[in-house]
Formats: C-alpha cells, sequence, structure tokens
C-alpha cells in the first residue's frame, strides 16, 4: 500500500500514539516518536497522546459524571483514530499505572475494531515482555486487532544518546516498521477491504516478540 492509496477518498487514516510516561526525557516517548513516524511515511496523520498533558482521575474513584473534562478530551482523541500505538516502561513486571490508568478510562467504544501496535522500554536486560503482553490482553479483551509485531527494548539507555535520540538502527528499523503496519491496516480496515486485510494478516510474522533480526 502506497502513501497515496492512504489518502482515497480524501480521508486521512489516523493514528494515535499513547505514551505511558511521564518523565522527562522519557525513552517510551522517544520510541513511540519513531513509531509515528513510520505511520507517517504510509501517509497517515499522527497524533502522541502526552498523559501527563490530561487531568485524569483514578478510575473508579468517582461517577462519571464528575470526571474532569480531559477524561473526554482523551476518549475523543482516542477514538477519532483508525489505529494506535500504545507504549510503556516495565515496571515490577508490567506495564506503567499510568497506561493502565488511561486504558481503564476508556472502553469499546475508543478501541473495538482498531489496530493496535506495541511498544515496550525496559531499563534491564530482560526487556518489556510482560508488559507488552499484558497490553496484548488488555486490547485483545477490547476486540482490537493486535499486530504480532511488537518492539521490546532492553537496557534502553544503551540505545538512546544523551538527547533521547535512537543509536540503534536496527531497533529503530523495527519502530518504524509497527507505525507502518499500523497505517496500512488501518487504511485497509477504514476502505472495508476485509479480503486484502485478511490476506495481509495471515502474511505477517508470527509471534516476532521483540528479537532482533
Amino acid at each position: 500500500m502506497n502513501r497515496q492509496d492512504t489518502k482515497k477518498n480524501g480521508k486521512q487514516v489516523r493514528i494515535v500514539a499513547i505514551c505511558g510516561s511521564l518523565r522527562e526525557g522519557s525513552f517510551t516517548r522517544q520510541a513511540l516518536s519513531t513509531a509515528l513516524d513510520g505511520a507517517q511515511k504510509e501517509g497517515a496523520e499522527t497524533q502522541l497522546i502526552e498523559l501527563r498533558d490530561y487531568e485524569l482521575v483514578f478510575y473508579g474513584m468517582t461517577d462519571e459524571k464528575n470526571f474532569p473534562q480531559d477524561v473526554f478530551r482523551l476518549r475523543r482523541d482516542v477514538q477519532q483514530a483508525q489505529g494506535i500505538l500504545l507504549g510503556s516502561p516495565e515496571y515490577h513486571g508490567g506495564l506503567s499505572g499510568v497506561l493502565k490508568n488511561a486504558l481503564d478510562l476508556m472502553s469499546f467504544d475508543e478501541i473495538e475494531g482498531k489496530v493496535i501496535g506495541l511498544v515496550g522500554v525496559s531499563g534491564g536486560s530482560m526487556g518489556a515482555l510482560n508488559a507488552l503482553n499484558s497490553l496484548r490482553t488488555i486490547s485483545r479483551n477490547l476486540h482490537a486487532w493486535v499486530l504480532p509485531q511488537q518492539v521490546s527494548i532492553p537496557e534502553a539507555h544503551k540505545h538512546f544518546d544523551d538527547r533521547g535520540k535512537l543509536t540503534d538502527s536496527g531497533i529503530e528499523k523495527r519502530l518504524v516498521e509497527v507505525g507502518q503496519k499500523a497505517a496500512q491496516f488501518a487504511k485497509l480496515l477504514e476502505l472495508h477491504k476485509d479480503k486484502e486485510f485478511i490476506k495481509m494478516w495471515e502474511g505477517l510474522p508470527f509471534n516476532p516478540g521483540g528479537r532482533k533480526k
């Protein structure tokens, strides 16, 4: 699928990336930005959603009628997208609390039937596979199409420079691919090209995980 195809009928596919880190200089944020570059290469409109820019509440603390307006702004931002990239650091063997809470504040209305790509970052050598597995389970429970391609970045400090830029071309290539695939599949769904979607989906690699090629 080329860039021109993504603009058929005058509608551009929208891909959002939700950053599950609040930290300044976040490696997760930079990794998602690189993945969004891949979506842009496919002609998609993109948005990096910084959860620290939203005034959210902990899910279950109050009734929905008392939610701050930023909860509904977050829902709108995600609902308007055809594809979603979820990025999280791995904390204590799981995804970040801020991302889990943001997902809890959403529902099928925002996520069902959409294409999702996963990105995980870890300070340790084991990578972020536990966080990614949790995100995959959550996304499937919300009836999303979760790409088998996912990127786990172990010992992230070794793969970014002092300015937070990626220095590992292999990881960069995989991140770009996740963004590209999210945009490609999202467009097929948007154009109701179900047969092409299934054929392309069946051609994806089986459970590639975060291993380097």
